[in-house]
């Protein structure tokens, strides 16, 4: 009964706030043995949480109202199981994960319903025995049927394999080995597409000293004939700033969009955007535009005065435009970590080690047309700021709809904090609102790691204290 009592104060307490939006929040869920969660989204009427709590594994369900429905314990193979990735999709989701059976490193796929109960199973591939704990990288399709796991070996060879969710299979496994190549200074980014295909992005002399021979490097793998394409495209006199590869899967096109320096790394001067055709070794198209001093003046504010370009700068996320254009979107961050070593009464502590800012502040979006040419541009606002957290709460959640994008963040890092949200529309024109407090709620949202539901829904996490809430958010 006082638990009915305390969230009808709370619902009370947010009408004000929410007059368009439903507000849904779970019990606490302690975290204290997890070494990681994933919000798996909903499925048979749940909202599915994917735990790993140290050797055990578990399935947590909510019903409508964010109420413990139901929780299952996966078992996988006991001989020291690592989860690679858990990937939801419409009634089910994928466990890909590697054991040791004897001396072999096995990749295996569970696929569960939305019961969490044990649909199928499959050995992926027998690695064999290897001399080295393989250091495995995920990523997935767009339409998550494909789930591309690649590792590197002496730094210099890639091992690839492309594994189908739908026909619980393995569709290909490669070895690459580029010339002249060093994961670690080379590589910038892999990528599969929804008909299993891989794209393996490297980016050669990007310094100062070799700005000349500056050039980004496609390779595209096709799955199904083995056959492996390279596109040499040339950056002269270009630095990479910051950048960020996706396919563009109606027009059939390998897109890039990111922010160049003309000497000095340590800001970006201008935006370039990139168009590759895969089967064509010479089929790209490349269009480089210093910023408008309109621009540095309205993102910088008064330190425009001082800075030439945008200094400490990222590219957040691509959104494809239906003509093969492209939205940039962008973020100004920066990192700053001093001496921790001097307490609040003024004495010396020398175990005290490091402290660490984090600044999360104005987000921009760029229009771009197919040509590479602006359409528009525009900046909104923030300022986050937090120390020792890893940033976790900064940031935005960007919530796709057909008519306008969403971008949610929290207005300040704290305990009692405010969440507001530019709706951006397709002109670029955006306004800014505030969704809710979350005075009294022992709330701390955590936006980078929500999951859109549909159009209208949001699921987002707050962690606070070692226990973790959801969120639901429902735009009426």
């Amino acid at each position: 009964m006082k638990r009915n009592i305390l969230l009808m104060v709370i619902m009370t307490a947010l009408a004000h706030c929410l007059t368009a939006q439903k507000l849904t929040i779970s019990e606490s869920i302690p975290l204290r043995s997890d070494l990681a969660f994933d919000i798996l989204g909903e499925m048979g009427g749940h909202t599915l949480i994917f735990r790993d709590r140290n050797a055990l594994f578990e399935i947590q369900a909510l019903d409508g109202n964010m109420k413990e429905a139901w929780s299952r314990e996966i078992e996988l193979d006991r001989r020291l199981p690592r989860i690679l990735d858990v990937v939801p999709d419409d009634e089910k989701f994928t466990v890909i994960y590697q054991y040791k059976d004897n001396s072999n490193t096995m990749l295996k796929a569970h696929q569960y319903g939305p019961g969490a109960e044990l649909q199928d199973s499959t050995d992926i591939i027998n690695l064999g025995t290897l001399f080295y704990t393989p250091n495995f990288s995920v990523v997935r399709s767009e339409d998550r049927s494909k789930s591309l796991v690649f590792y590197t070996e002496k730094q210099d060879l890639i091992k690839a394999v492309c594994f189908d969710h739908n026909r619980m299979e393995m569709l290909w496994q490669a070895a690459i080995q580029p010339m002249d190549f060093n994961f670690f200074q080379d590589f910038q980014q892999a990528i599969v597409n929804n008909d299993g295909n891989m794209y393996l992005v490297l980016e050669r002399n990007n310094f100062r000293s070799k700005r000349e021979d500056h050039h980004f490097e496609v390779l595209f793998y096709e799955g199904a004939t083995s056959l492996l394409r390279r596109t040499v495209v040339p950056m002269p006199e270009l630095l990479t700033f910051d950048a960020r590869f996706t396919y563009d899967h109606l027009n059939g096109n390998l897109i890039a969009c990111g922010l160049f320096s003309d000497k000095n790394l340590g800001r970006a001067d201008g935006y370039f955007y990139m168009k590759v055709d895969p089967t064509l070794s010479d089929g790209f198209m490349l269009n480089a535009q210093p910023f408008e001093d309109a621009f540095i003046a309205n993102l910088l504010g008064k330190e425009a005065d001082k800075a030439k370009g945008i200094p400490e700068a990222e590219v957040r996320n691509l959104v494809l435009r239906l003509d093969g254009g492209v939205l940039l979107i962008g973020e100004r961050t920066r990192l700053f970590q001093r001496n921790a070593a001097t307490t609040n009464q003024g004495f010396y502590d020398p175990t005290a080690g490091f402290a660490v800012d984090f600044y999360y502040d104005e987000i921009f979006v760029i229009s771009i047309h197919p040509d590479g040419k602006k359409h528009w541009s525009t900046v909104m606002h923030k300022k986050q700021y937090s120390q020792d957290d890893d940033g976790v709460y900064s940031s935005f959640f960007l919530l796709r709809t057909a008519s306008s994008l969403r971008f949610l963040f929290n207005d300040e890092i704290k305990y009692e904090n405010t969440v507001s949200e530019y709706v951006l529309k397709g002109n670029g024109k955006f306004k800014r609102k505030s969704l809710l407090s979350t005075e009294n709620l022992r709330l701390r949202l955590r936006f980078r790691d929500a999951v859109q539901i549909d159009a209208d829904t949001v699921i987002i996490p707050s962690e606070r204290r070692n226990r973790l809430k959801l969120v639901r958010l429902e735009y009426d």
